[in-house]
């Protein structure tokens, strides 16, 4: 038996040794396009905030221009009705002043055609102001319906993740205080293994209980196929000096990223598609280096799943 093992180890090593420049020229460019499109996704989520807070903006100003607009129109209104007072007036005036002088007359005729030209000015006025006031109006409720649709949308979003963190906590729950942490920060759900939950020192095979523990998550990914998932490898900033094969902290990172990667991936039921492993070395830690415990929480796999904001990109657009 012993014979046997050492066979399939020396058998491993060779085979390592002679793929692990691919891998690692492989994990590098996955690496950097994964910070690419960390960095778009970032972009893209302050480019949201930005424009949810000018869209607000424009209602106000929109809602302001609409509420001056309606003070115009019932002034133009009040002064019509004034006008055509005067009007009423003017006719009474003129049938009593009938009888007198021609020059009286003549007079009050032309009051009368002045005050007439007066009110048909205010009449042709208050129809434009009236024009102006529905198309402000109907732009107001377009502005004002596309803004809850995103709205409703962010909310949907925001609620899927919480839905799906308390998912991932209550199919994790065997696992609390063994070193791994689920949160929900920035519209992305967290979830933070340490290796001592994963990992032996300076080695990327995961065993049992931690096998275990990413299969329970992958059943929970595997119920959410519009979720990207980034699985990032971490260490402390202790020199690597285990198996020569590795040039360091980083590919030893890289390798333990790409391996539970390897384990979710045998539920047919993720999409590899969705799934990115990185390393990222010593180079993210969560605490001080400085002391035993703050490197074993530096020494962590952490899994970032983040929705797909198509939809929200397309209302953007649209508004």
């Amino acid at each position: 038996m012993i014979k046997k093992l050492s066979i399939l180890v020396v058998t491993f090593t060779l085979m390592s040794s002679c793929v692990s420049k691919k891998i690692y020229t492989d994990l590098e460019d996955k690496y950097a396009n994964l910070k690419q499109e960390n960095r778009s996704l970032s972009d893209e989520l302050e480019a949201l905030s930005s424009d949810k807070t000018k869209l607000s903006n424009d209602l106000d100003q929109l809602q302001s221009s609409y509420d001056k607009a309606v003070a115009e129109r019932n002034k133009l209104q009040a002064d019509y009705a004034a006008a055509k007072s005067n009007l009423e007036t003017l006719k009474a005036s003129y049938k009593a002043l009938e009888e007198n002088s021609s020059a009286s007359i003549a007079k009050n005729a032309q009051k009368n055609r002045e005050l007439l030209a007066q009110l048909e000015a205010k009449e042709q006025a208050l129809s434009v102001e009236n024009e102006r006031l529905k198309a402000l109006k109907q732009e107001l409720e377009s502005r004002s319906q596309r803004v809850a649709e995103l709205e409703n949308v962010i909310a949907s979003k925001d609620a899927a993740m919480n839905k799906l963190k308390d998912a991932i906590s209550k199919a994790l729950t065997n696992f609390e205080g063994k070193g791994l942490t689920v949160e929900q920060r920035n519209g992305k759900v967290y979830i933070s293994m340490e290796n001592k939950l994963l990992f032996e020192s300076g080695s990327w095979y995961v065993g049992a209980q931690g096998k275990q523990a990413v299969r329970q998550l992958g059943s929970v990914l595997a119920e959410n196929p519009e979720i990207s998932v980034l699985i990032e490898g971490h260490t402390d900033n202790v020199p690597y000096k285990g198996n020569a094969q590795l040039s360091g902290n980083w590919d030893l990172s890289a390798k333990r990223a790409t391996a539970i990667v390897n384990i979710l991936r045998e539920n047919d039921a993720i999409n590899p598609e969705n799934l990115t492993a990185a390393g990222r070395g010593e180079f993210a830690p969560i605490a001080t280096n400085d002391t035993a415990d703050g490197r074993a929480k530096n020494r962590r796999i952490e899994v970032i799943l983040t929705p797909k904001l198509d939809e929200i990109s397309k209302l953007l657009n649209e508004i």
